[in-house]
């Protein structure tokens, strides 16, 4: 699907003078385009990561850490606005920090996702820019660093910094922006761990290790550690890789995080699969991401196992399942959220 915003930015990726930044986010997945030598690439996604090294591209996998980039040494900066402003602002500020004075920020987006308070802000910042509607709602913004020194840096909420950002009896969940959900407890998740049980229930023997599919920043990873069984927790965004991370390291629990898309890479059978699926891809709701869940659900779970997803009673999980699994079953809903075992046997 090709996203409006991003085709502004493709003439400032082709072959130019000068070194430049691109910063990839997931509204990115379909970009094609010829690798350019000159240009070095920072994405938070490891699906966009690998698509983009095999097209030959200069590109780092990272939760938008622009260590790797020195002071005052770029000319250009080159960004699709993300969905969270946290992420946004840090990026904003950072580039304010990398480029060579008047070099150039290139910032795309649609109205409804606030370029033009971003423009407002980076043109404070910055000195001096320009902001223009390209298409409908679609703007383009090129900001040029005339300030020597940052008057006020974006508020960014500290955005690399993992913190303590909810807690239940059992644990505290250190996370960050950048994480879906990254402040609370998600609700639908939390009806899962309440109900594990009710899962666990159908199997004949207690699983022996588990899949946290799309982990977060870990909660319902952590929260199998009552069964005592060893956990692989994944997710494809480097923001919830790290913060997974960081809560395995401060409980006694037998896992590990591997950062993947849908599990790819990984080739263990699972008793156990738990997801809390997203679906929404960068701006838009995507209905293939259920469906990607699901096929790496199918690839991943022993014969013998059980799947147990939770999604909004809206979606059609149950309809969609069925095209990898004998049975797909809801076993329970509270009026916003549902309950799906699902498995390969018929029993």
């Amino acid at each position: 699907m090709s996203d409006t915003a991003f085709n502004q930015l493709v003439p400032y990726l082709k072959p130019q003078s000068g070194r430049c930044l691109w910063l990839a986010d997931e509204n990115l997945l379909s970009a094609n385009l010829a690798a350019n030598e000159n240009i070095t690439v920072i994405t938070n996604r490891i699906d966009l990561e690998q698509h983009l090294f095999r097209q030959g591209w200069k590109v780092f996998f990272s939760d938008y850490d622009f260590s790797i980039i020195e002071d005052n040494s770029l000319d250009r900066v080159v960004y699709r606005i993300s969905k969270e402003k946290p992420v946004v602002n840090h990026i904003i500020n950072q580039a304010f920090r990398c480029l060579k004075p008047d070099g150039q920020l290139i910032l795309s987006g649609d109205k409804n996702e606030g370029i033009k308070s971003y423009f407002n802000n980076a043109k404070k910042l910055f000195g001096a820019g320009e902001n223009s509607k390209v298409e409908k709602d679609i703007w383009l913004a090129v900001l040029t660093k005339e300030n020597e020194e940052p008057s006020r840096l974006l508020d960014d909420k500290n955005y690399p910094e993992l913190r303590v950002t909810c807690s239940d009896q059992r644990f505290e969940y250190y996370s960050k922006p950048g994480v879906f959900g990254w402040d609370k407890i998600d609700k639908g998740s939390a009806y899962l761990i309440e109900n594990l049980d009710s899962f666990l229930m159908t199997l004949i023997e207690p699983p022996s290790n588990a899949l946290d599919l799309g982990c977060g920043y870990g909660y319902l990873s952590l929260n199998l550690s009552r069964l005592d069984i060893p956990v692989t927790a994944t997710d494809n965004n480097a923001a919830a890789i790290r913060a997974c991370e960081r809560n395995f390291d401060r409980y006694p629990i037998n896992a590990k995080v591997v950062a993947a898309s849908c599990a790819e890479g990984i080739t263990e059978k699972f008793d156990l699969i738990i997801c809390n699926p997203p679906f929404h891809a960068g701006f838009s709701v995507d209905g293939d991401l259920t469906d990607r869940f699901l096929k790496a659900t199918h690839d991943r779970l022993h014969h013998r196992g059980i799947a147990c997803f939770v999604t909004n009673i809206h979606i059609p999980i149950e309809r969609k399942a069925m095209q990898y699994f004998h049975q797909a079953e809801c076993i329970m809903t509270n009026g916003n959220f549902k309950l799906v075992r699902i498995s390969h046997s018929t029993d």
